[in-house]
């Protein structure tokens, strides 16, 4: 009686076992054969909306509410800029993009404003300053 020992474990899983899976597989390869469709293999494109990166400017208004805040801009600006992101996440975007539009106006003037009362609070010392020397 000759008997031939075959080796079920491959190089790659030398030291452990192959699953059930993997065997079942492999038997139904080695009995089955390679699959035989003469059609080519049809694919399907699925397009999945991504969420609209839309800028609410909430970390631009609480800076300007934190750091200059003439005429309370910076305060309103961040009002504004939580409903823009309250509207987003309700999926109202047109209303969000509404709120968000005034927020990033209302940071604007709020930056400019609070960038032309800066200039004069640091330039009017200095120049007393100097006349007193």
């Amino acid at each position: 009686m000759n008997h031939t020992v075959q080796t079920v474990f491959s190089p790659v899983n030398s030291g452990q076992p192959p699953s059930y899976e993997m065997l079942k597989e492999e038997h139904e390869v080695a009995v089955l054969g390679a699959p035989h469709n003469p059609a080519p293999p049809t694919s399907t494109v699925i397009h999945i909306r991504s969420e609209t990166s839309m800028p609410d400017h909430v970390v631009w208004s609480l800076f300007n509410t934190l750091f200059m805040n003439p005429c309370c801009l910076g305060f309103i600006a961040f009002a504004y800029s939580v409903k823009s992101r309250d509207r987003k996440m309700v999926g109202d975007l047109t209303g969000a993009q509404a709120y968000a539009s005034t927020a990033k106006c209302l940071n604007i003037w709020a930056l400019i404003l609070g960038i032309l009362m800066t200039i004069p609070l640091i330039v009017i010392p200095v120049l007393i300053y100097q006349a007193h020397r």
